[in-house]
């Protein structure tokens, strides 16, 4: 199976600590697992703190570097939790979280030391959820729904400028099944590739109140960041109304929206993006520079997805930044990484910034998370 499966030998990680587990929805609980504490708290206050928004859980912590469980439309919901060392439970701290490939889980990113180190040097606090699979939690294949993985359909149907266009995310006649059985009455064709669970982004949105009641967050300093298919559903968190307004940047890791999705920013408020993909993926090829058409995956499925550039542009346009000129290379001090952006910025990294590396089909964490972090710290 070629698509997207990206566990990075995740199961070699581990998952330190004890499995804890927090209510949101008491309808359904879990009595095989600890139960730490079924509280409600009010999240409808925040608290102003030397220029940053505390969370209710400021001087109220409940989590810790540690596994959680929490319960989300009917079902549990597993993620991961460090907390750097340094961090003063009273003084608002940033959030980053990561979305994992398909078929990985919550443990390949909060579970890596290189990425713990990185955090603990900036004092980020990071939380990586698992996503849904086939069937219950933790049935293979864990996935991340976002426009058209679930119908299989593009986002901009029959494209007359397209010769031999379809209205499908892949040539369905080429291309491995991977339908989940709970999308039977929503995939239009063999293209659909996620769960039909849930509702992902209503997942993040109760996810990030259920850390923000647990810990001392900024809540103006929430960051999103996964890798593959991941990375696509961090497009989709920042393109959708919903969620957009909850964070302050994005940084997709080897992951584009499918054909035809080209929605900029889901909200009036600036929202950074960092693009990180491989010139030599196989898997979500970036395609060309300067070249805004579609790229379509030689992994031996034929998937489509909208290329880096024409993301990258439908982004820089929706800040007020110039498409109409070739973009320019941005030093972000960084071997082998090609960096350009539409948006140039005098000695400060660029409300969206388009980096590509002479790498396939992978996340090269020791790289790519300083970058990552790095740009979330800029837009502090």
């Amino acid at each position: 199976m070629n698509l997207l499966l990206l566990t990075l030998a995740a199961s070699t990680l581990g998952c330190s600590g004890s499995l804890k587990t927090t209510t949101t929805d008491t309808s359904v609980t879990d009595t095989a697992l600890t139960e730490d504490t079924s509280t409600t708290i009010d999240t409808s206050s925040t608290t102003e703190t030397g220029g940053t928004t505390g969370s209710p859980g400021c001087d109220a912590e409940t989590f810790t570097t540690d596994s959680y469980e929490m319960t989300h439309e009917g079902l549990s919901r597993k993620f991961r939790v460090f907390v750097p060392a340094s961090h003063d439970p009273s003084t608002p701290a940033p959030l980053v979280l990561y979305f994992h490939g398909w078929g990985g889980s919550q443990n390949e990113f909060v579970g890596n030391d290189e990425v713990r180190e990185e955090a603990e040097a900036l004092g980020m606090i990071l939380a990586a959820p698992l996503g849904l699979g086939a069937g219950p939690p933790d049935r293979s294949y864990s996935s991340w729904s976002f426009s058209g993985s679930t119908t299989g359909l593009d986002g901009d149907g029959i494209n007359p400028d397209v010769p031999g266009d379809t209205t499908d995310i892949c040539d369905d006649a080429t291309t491995s099944d991977y339908d989940y059985s709970s999308c039977a009455g929503v995939a239009d064709n063999g293209c659909a590739w996620t769960h039909c669970q849930a509702d992902d982004v209503d997942f993040v949105l109760a996810l990030i109140t259920e850390l923000e009641a647990g810990l001392c967050i900024d809540s103006a300093a929430v960051f999103a960041t996964g890798g593959s298919n991941g990375g696509m559903f961090s497009w989709e968190l920042g393109q959708n109304p919903r969620t957009a307004s909850k964070f302050r940047a994005l940084a997709p890791l080897i992951g584009l929206p499918h054909r035809g999705y080209l929605a900029s920013k889901g909200t009036e408020n600036d929202l950074p993006v960092l693009s990180i993909t491989g010139i030599r993926d196989r898997t979500v090829p970036p395609g060309d520079w300067e070249d805004p058409s579609f790229t379509e995956t030689t992994d031996g499925d034929h998937f489509y997805y909208t290329g880096a550039t024409a993301i990258t542009q439908a982004w820089a346009a929706s800040h007020g930044c110039d498409i109409s000129i070739p973009a320019a290379t941005v030093d972000f001090g960084v071997d082998d990484f090609d960096c350009r952006s539409y948006c140039p910025s005098e000695g400060a990294l660029p409300q969206v910034l388009d980096c590509r590396a002479n790498m396939g089909h992978t996340y090269d964490y020791g790289t790519t998370v300083p970058m990552i972090l790095d740009f979330f710290e800029a837009h502090l």
